[in-house]
């Protein structure tokens, strides 16, 4: 199908481009060109250039350039009929089409489109001036939807009546039928498709109204909270989405696009200076839908409980992520509370969603590794395996080992182990932990210490010194803690591949002890292979010093001798360490 070239030309010369990219441009005349920044690219000084004589625009910036079809094209991301069509509509010209049956079917939608805008309007004025409106107006005056919002928006407002629309309108049966604007009762009469209800009209990008979306209000007995139109021949739910007429323009700025369960939060979002907000029309987030919003933008954020979706849904917007390289993010909203809400009482905290809305699986696994507290080793196995499960579902390797070691760390488990997991990709992972050794046990003794100093640095860090670390892991952990003044980032930031393991551990583990008792243990373990070592000595003064390590070794059980114990005891330990060297 094609439009008659008689017909184009006729448009073409109808049009005045310049008149038409000052609907998205600001132009200053220069010469016998307009002038002004180019709207396909960033730019400060203006080489966007508009010749009217010729028809033609072209940027010496981008490159950019063509004619008023090719310009609506480009800047409104339709394809040629659609932009001519649009453009005629505007300039009220009649097209006609080289193929009998298409043209026909077009021209159907176009009546249907001229019946549903002759509906919004209608619904709108109801709204506006209806003196049986007031109960609508009222409420969404609450809502903050009254006003010029309303206006905006082209809210309106069914009437609690059989026929009114029909009555008025006087559209032919068939017509009603195929916008789903009425339909033929029992009794064989026209009747409404919506009464007593606030009405949403739904658009689709290039502005034209397909179907609309009616809420009940307040104290009505209807069970339905909201009804939306059926599909017709020129509304498909799983291609629309509410609000993408009027977000477009911010969607490609901003190069995201922000996806609501309802209308009220897309207006919500709108009226919160975040203008790129839509939603879907009663059903869930489609292939179609992704594929219309990446014409727009490559980041889709969602705007409501990503989980409620549930696994299904995970692996379609990983397989979309992948197909049409578009991000998924999502926002978390403070306790539970929708946009529309917030963009009545925080407007601010909206924003701020947005502005840190998190990857989709990161949003997911970090739901998951709060959901409770790790209070044992089976704690630990039980959530690590959980979070696994989830982070095996994405299909791209890499970013399983990623998420792998956010994991490890959350849990204290070493991070090779689950990166093993991660790249077996297995989607029922085993994950078993080994019950904590008793923490009188070497590496232990020096593992609940590292743990301690960085959860309890002012009760331990007076007790501790580098002897006392035997493992060399552990030792170097230590030495990047005491440098980092006990600051966990400072200290992995330190510490070398090993240790940084090894204070990830550390800084998740659950341990309640008492750090004074543990820095004592760790001071005798030292004192114990000090004395093994010196055991050959025949030094006199070296072994009344031994002698009196043992005593002092002896007393460190004793609650009321054990400060001072174990203060001889490093003492004794600075000073042997020096006369070994």
């Amino acid at each position: 199908m094609a439009i008659v070239d008689e017909d184009l030309e006729r448009l073409r010369s109808s049009l005045v481009l310049s008149d038409v990219v000052q609907a998205y441009v600001a132009l200053r005349r220069v010469g016998r060109n307009w002038v002004g920044l180019c709207p396909f690219h960033a730019e400060r000084s203006g080489s966007f250039n508009v010749r009217d004589e010729t028809g033609r625009y072209r940027c010496f910036g981008c490159g950019a350039a063509g004619d008023v079809f090719k310009f609506v094209q480009e800047i409104e991301h339709v394809d040629f009929v659609t932009a001519v069509e649009s453009l005629a509509s505007k300039a009220g010209i009649q097209l006609r089409y080289t193929t009998g049956g298409q043209g026909r079917d077009r021209e159907r939608r176009k009546h249907l489109i001229d019946a549903m805008n002759k509906a919004v309007e209608w619904y709108h004025d109801r709204l506006l001036n209806g003196p049986d409106a007031r109960a609508a107006r009222d409420y969404l005056r609450k809502r903050g939807l009254a006003g010029d919002v309303a206006r905006q928006f082209k809210l309106g407002y069914a009437p609690d009546d059989w026929d009114a629309l029909s009555r008025d309108l006087k559209l032919p049966a068939d017509v009603l039928r195929d916008t789903g604007l009425a339909f033929t009762n029992k009794a064989g009469r026209q009747q409404d498709s919506f009464r007593a209800r606030v009405m949403f009209p739904i658009f689709t990008e290039n502005g034209e109204p397909v179907a609309l979306g009616g809420r009940i209000l307040p104290g009505s007995t209807d069970p339905a909270k909201y009804k939306n139109s059926s599909e017709t021949p020129i509304y498909a739910k799983s291609k629309t989405l509410y609000g993408l007429n009027w977000a477009k323009a911010d969607v490609v700025t901003h190069d995201q696009v922000i996806v609501c369960e309802g209308y009220t939060d897309v207006i919500g979002f709108h009226r919160s200076g975040v203008p790129r907000a839509v939603a879907t029309c009663g059903t869930a987030l489609t292939e179609d839908h992704v594929r219309l919003m990446k014409r727009f933008a490559s980041e889709v954020v969602l705007a409501f409980d990503a989980d409620a979706a549930g696994q299904g849904a995970a692996q379609k917007f990983y397989e979309w992520e992948e197909k049409y390289q578009v991000r998924v993010r999502v926002a978390h909203f403070p306790q539970g509370r929708d946009p529309g809400d917030l963009a009545v009482s925080d407007p601010e905290a909206l924003r701020h969603a947005i502005e840190h809305a998190e990857p989709y699986l990161g949003y997911r696994l970090g739901r998951v590794l709060n959901a409770r507290p790790l209070r044992s080793p089976e704690d630990r196995a039980r959530m690590a395996q959980d979070a696994m499960a989830l982070v095996n579902e994405h299909p791209n390797q890499d970013v399983r080992k990623i998420y792998a070691g956010q994991v490890a760390t959350h849990v204290g488990l070493p991070v090779a182990d689950l990166v093993k997991v991660a790249e077996r990709g297995v989607r029922a992972p085993t994950i078993r932990v080994a019950p904590a050794r008793r923490v009188g046990a070497k590496e232990n003794a020096e593992f609940v210490a590292v743990v301690m100093l960085l959860q309890r640095w002012d009760d331990i860090a007076p007790w501790l010194v580098e002897d006392l670390f035997a493992d060399d892991v552990a030792r170097r952990a230590f030495l990047a803690v005491a440098e980092a003044n006990g600051a966990v980032e400072a200290a992995l930031e330190l510490a070398d591949p090993e240790a940084r393991e090894f204070l990830e551990r550390a800084a998740v583990a659950d341990l309640d002890v008492d750090p004074v008792v543990e820095a004592r243990n760790l001071i005798a373990a030292a004192t114990r292979r000090r004395l093994a070592q010196r055991r050959s000595s025949v030094d006199i003064e070296e072994l009344r010093a031994m002698r009196d390590a043992r005593l002092a070794l002896e007393a460190i059980d004793d609650p009321e001798g054990a400060d001072a114990a174990a203060e001889a005891l490093l003492g004794w330990l600075a000073g042997a360490h020096e006369g070994h060297e």
